[in-house]
Parts: structure tokens; sequence; C-alpha cells
């Protein structure tokens, strides 16, 4: 059997001191460190080790860490007597913003400050050096909860020049999570207040700071060199479809299967592939999550660990709220499709109610998409990638992702659905206006709704429940052709002894239709003359057991005939 199974280690030195499951990613040390850029930027989503790796950075090359080479001598990186030399010799600062996830400007800031006052207390003893001023005393005496934008911005760079006289060499900065901060404010609103204390944190830190060796930054998404990289043009970004560091984050199948084969489940590697594998950085396959493998590893259970470890609230509003043709590539994704979309890993967050495509971008960064193919680049056109879910755990938790938005809702959801399938139609017409009463202004689009909008975005999420509701037993598509037209819901039974439906959605135009009755049967008309039913009927379903129905909206009132 193997070593303990430990979940949530994040500290290197625990991980090696304990002797706890541990993949080695030494070699991420050397590529880094044979790269030489100056400050590198990686992404990658969460729970893939980024933590762990700026920890054992810091174990490497911090100068606290001088005597304590015993972490590193089973370890790949200790085979190169050029890195037994490096070992412990710079001085490193090391902060992290994860914790950081604040609804409002102020507190983030102050949850900033406190970060960097606890980096002064760890230095603490800097201030009765010989080195230091008196001006450089007093400095630090003001790095206080209330210090000045000023204070706060410049606290790195100076703590970089005190450490560098102290020790006589520049030092290596590794901040961990910089953008979780980042996508708090635009969620709750303070964005360009963020974006204004932050580039002048990061430019002094990282940009006019002669103090610096080499500095690394780790985060889920690129945000935007003209939000807050505007002045750091000696920035090497590494992104998800980067070769650099492919596997430095992540276990490859090949760690993953011997894991399995050393812990007696060698047995279950397909359904783990299945389940975790579909990870895709750069032109490297095959890439597996590590929280879920960890999880898996300990418990022998296939779950959604991983897609389930933070909010994915960001992720549901976007795709919530987004425009008819999202949601359609959306349930596209739902049902294992491939789609084609360009892909700007440059999030621009205070733009995401503006640009229906960045959603894709955003998914592709936290890890719920993957690339299979990219078109080669046209001048003038938008590169064009072709995206897919990236496995089944992930599919799983948009599966719930989707449940959840008709929660409020789903005694009457579920009563349409059983009123459907019995041909009730009083029944079907008293839920799904009690549905749509509820759902409209949550499907409604950004921050622009508008009323001539709402049918069609609660068209689009109630689609997508009828596609998480009825998998398994149904197919569900949406705005296909079949006939002389495009349909705008088809439900088609897996077998062919039950009955299949057939829907139109249509909004009441009053220039035409004197009452809701008579959109319904201008709907039921379309059904018939575009002939809507050739397609199942082609598939072997009867006649007699297809069922159209016409739908017809007026502001939040439906009608079903």
């Amino acid at each position: 059997m193997g070593k303990t199974v430990a979940i949530g280690i994040q500290d290197f030195e625990k991980m090696i001191t304990d002797d706890y499951f541990y993949i080695d990613k030494t070699d991420f040390i050397r590529e880094w460190w044979e790269a030489g850029d100056d400050v590198t930027l990686i992404t990658r989503p969460r729970r893939f080790g980024k933590t762990l790796n700026m920890s054992m950075l810091e174990a490497f090359f911090s100068v606290e860490y001088a005597d304590r080479g015993d972490l590193f001598e089973e370890l790949s990186i200790w085979n190169d007597e050029k890195y037994r030399a490096l070992q412990g010799t710079y001085p490193v600062i090391f902060l992290s913003f994860a914790r950081i996830k604040e609804n409002t400007y102020e507190a983030t800031r102050e949850k900033i400050c406190e970060v960097l006052i606890n980096l002064y207390s760890h230095f603490s003893f800097l201030k009765d050096s010989e080195v230091m001023t008196e001006n450089d005393r007093a400095f630090f005496e003001r790095v206080t909860f209330d210090m000045s934008d000023a204070i706060a911005t410049s606290a790195l760079y100076q703590l970089s020049d005190f450490l560098y006289r102290y020790y006589g060499k520049k030092v290596i900065i590794l901040l961990d999570e910089y953008d979780t901060p980042m996508q708090e404010a635009y969620v709750q609103g303070f964005w360009d207040e963020m974006v204004s204390f932050t580039r002048s944190l990061f430019n002094s830190t990282f940009k006019t700071n002669p103090y610096i060796a080499r500095g690394i930054m780790t985060g889920i998404t690129r945000v935007s060199k003209e939000s807050i990289f505007s002045d750091l043009n000696n920035l090497k970004v590494v992104t998800t479809t980067s070769d650099e560091y492919a596997t430095a984050f992540g276990f490859t199948e090949q760690e993953v299967f011997s894991a399995l084969d050393e812990y007696g489940y060698s047995e279950r590697k397909s359904d783990v592939k299945s389940w975790y594998d579909g990870f895709i950085f750069g032109k490297h396959k095959d890439i597996y999550n590590p929280w879920s493998i960890l999880n898996f590893l300990d418990t022998g259970e296939l779950a959604t660990y991983w897609a389930n470890t933070s909010s994915n609230s960001l992720v549901g509003k976007l795709v919530r709220e987004s425009d008819e043709e999202v949601k359609g590539l959306f349930e596209s994704l739902l049902k294992g499709e491939h789609i084609y979309c360009p892909i700007d890993e440059q999030i621009v967050f205070n733009q995401l109610d503006e640009n229906p495509d960045a959603i894709w971008s955003l998914l592709l960064a936290s890890g719920y998409l993957k690339v299979l193919s990219v078109e080669n680049k046209v001048a003038g056109k938008d590169q064009i990638y072709e995206i897919a879910l990236t496995n089944a755990e992930v599919l799983d938790m948009f599966y719930d992702m989707v449940r959840g938005w008709f929660k409020r809702s789903k005694r009457n959801y579920n009563g349409f659905i059983k009123a459907l399938f019995v041909d009730n139609l009083k029944e079907m017409n008293i839920y799904m206006n009690q549905v749509a009463l509820q759902t409209f202004s949550f499907f409604d689009s950004g921050t622009r709704p508008s009323d001539a909008q709402q049918p069609e975005n609660f068209y689009h999420g109630f689609v997508l429940g009828l596609l998480v509701e009825l998998s398994g037993d149904y197919t569900v598509t949406s705005n296909r052709e079949s006939g002389y037209g495009r349909y705008d819901v088809m439900i088609e039974p897996l077998e062919k002894n039950k009955n299949a439906y057939i829907f139109e959605f249509k909004v009441h135009d009053p220039e035409d239709e004197a009452t809701l009755k008579e959109t319904v049967q201008s709907a039921l008309v379309q059904i018939e003359e575009k002939q809507y039913a050739a397609q199942l009927i082609a598939r072997g379903i009867p006649k007699e057991h297809i069922r159209s129905y016409g739908f017809a909206f007026e502001g939040k009132k439906v009608l079903i005939g």
C-alpha cells in the first residue's frame, strides 16, 4: 500500500517531512530557472498545485531553508549538482491573495494590507539591522492597516530593497492567486477601484523594482494587459494553451496510472480516465486534475471532487444571463458535442457583459473546457477554436448547476414534465405559467434586460433544464433543421414505443394575432406546414406517437395548446 494520501496540503515542507503521497514536480524549478524570464505569469485552473509549487520554490530558493536540502534529496532536482548549489541562496518574498474574497473595495484593500503587514512582521528582524536608516525604520512602522495607497503599493518594492541590502542579493518574489481579488471586484462591482490600486502595486513590485532577481505570479486567468499589466512589458505569460510548464501543474496520465497501480486500483483506470482526464496544456494532452485524483486514491469513489471545491457563481451567472446563441452552444456542450468559437485568453472582466464570446475564454481558463484544435490565424479574422467540455466530472457539475437554476420552481418544473407525459394540457398550462413567473427574470439577459428579450432567454434556459432532467431517457434538441424549417424544441425518446414531442415558441404580436389562442394556433400551423415531424418519422417514430405543442408568450404569461 502507498503512502498516506493527505488532502489539501499546500505546504511543501509539511508534505515532504510527514512523508505524504507526493508526485515529484521539482523539474519545474529547473525549467523555470533556465527560462531566464524576469517575471512569469502562469495561469492554471484552481486545485492544480499552483500553491504547492510556489511553496516548493520558496523551500528551494529561500535563505530561510538554507539547511533544508533534505527536503529535496529524494527528488529529481537533487540529481543536478548545479541546483544543489542553488538551494537556499536567495531572499524570497512569498505572498498569496487566495483568501481575499471580500465584497467591497474597502474590505479588499484592508485584506491586502493585512498580507503586507504579515510580511513585514515576518521580516521584522530587518528593523534592527545596521543596513537600515532611520527613514527605513520609519517606513517599516508606517506599514499598518491605515497606511496610505502610496505606502501600500510601494511596500513590496521597499521590502525588496531592505532584503537586498541585508543579504547582498536580489530577491525572488512569489505571488500566488494574484487574480482572486480581481474576480471578486468584477462580481461585486468595484472593478475600476481595484484595477487602479493593483496596477500601481504590480508596477512598483515587478516592473520598476531594481532589487528583484526573478518573479512568478500564478492565477486562474490572464487579466488583460490593458487593465493591470499595462506597464509590465517584462512579463512572460504562460496560459493553458502555452507549451511551457505543461506537466508542472496537474498529473500526467503516466503519473496517475502509476499511482492507481500503487494503491490497488489498476482495474479502475478506464473509469478514472473518463471522469478526470481531458485537460490539455499547450500540446500536452491527458492531464488530470490533482484534487480529484487524490480524493479518488483516498476514497476509491468516483465523484465531482474538483468541480465542487469552490463557488461557480461567476460561471453560472454568465451562462444563465447570456444571449440565445451562447445558451444554444452551451446546450451543444452538455450533449457532448464540440463547438467552434473565438478565444481571447486576455480576460477583460469589465467587458464580460458586453462580449458574449468572453465566456468561452473564462471557461477555458477555469478548466471547464478543453481546446481540441485551432484554425490557422488569418489576418483580419478571429482565430477559431474547437472546444468541448473537459470530462465527465465537469459535465456532472454543469448538470447540477442547471438543476440549481430551477431550484426555486423545481416542483412546478417537474409538474410540467409529468403533465406533458400524460397529455394533460390543463396541468401543463398551470405549471408552465408558475415556472415562467418564477424564472423569467432569472434568465433575463445581462445588464440591459428588456421585455422583448425575456421569452427568448427563458426559452433557452428552459431547454437546458429539459436537457438535464430528461437525460438518459430522451434526446432533447433545439433550433435544428427538420422538414422545411427549424423547430424550436424536439424531445425524442430513446425507446421508440414512447411519445416524442415538438414545441414551437411564439411571442404574441397584437398586429398579427388578436389573442394568445391565435398565437398558439399559428405555432401549430407552422409545425405542420414546415413538417417538423419528418426527422422523427425518418427515425422510426410512428406519427401517432408524435405530440405537437404551441407555446404563446405575452409578457410573463404563457398559453400552451
